[in-house]
């Protein structure tokens, strides 16, 4: 996704759009709109972003190739899951000057609404060839305990 800051007419209209699209899909898993926000003091980004479930745990992995692994940060609060980090800008050479330039930089954050309880502090990150993994283990259910009625 190429980031770029919206015209006033574009703004209203994604707002629009993103309010008609929380009307008809269930917000339980994202917490955040339909399109990621735009900075106004630089650009934002957005990485792609898997979340699946295991029958013990939940595995979110995060696409962000070419930010090193000390400008990603991971935080659990409660049940919402929120990944920031950034990406620094790519800068010309001596002699070179851009014709066409795609890659992303600047910062961002993901944040994901985990749909169950986890095991914070057994939550493991790993991060290699540009791919986070984090695993977040479930909350074992409670088995039943018997109730003596007296």
């Amino acid at each position: 996704m190429k980031g770029t800051e919206l015209a006033p007419v574009m703004h209203r209209m994604r707002e629009q759009v993103d309010r008609l699209f929380d009307r008809f899909t269930p917000s339980t898993f994202f917490a955040e709109p339909m399109f990621p926000p735009f900075e106004k003091m630089g650009v934002a980004w957005a990485p792609c972003l898997d979340l699946m479930e295991a029958n013990k745990e939940f595995i979110v992995r995060l696409e962000v190739p070419g930010v090193h692994k000390e400008n990603l940060d991971v935080k659990l609060t409660g049940n919402l899951l929120t990944i920031s980090g950034h990406r620094e800008e790519v800068k010309e050479g001596k002699d070179e000057a851009f014709i066409w330039q795609e890659r992303e930089a600047g910062t961002f954050s993901r944040n994901i609404r985990l749909p169950a309880p986890v095991v914070e502090d057994r939550i493991e990150a790993s991060y290699h060839d540009g791919l986070l993994t984090i695993h977040l283990p479930k909350v074992e259910p409670a088995t039943g305990t018997k109730i003596l009625i007296k």
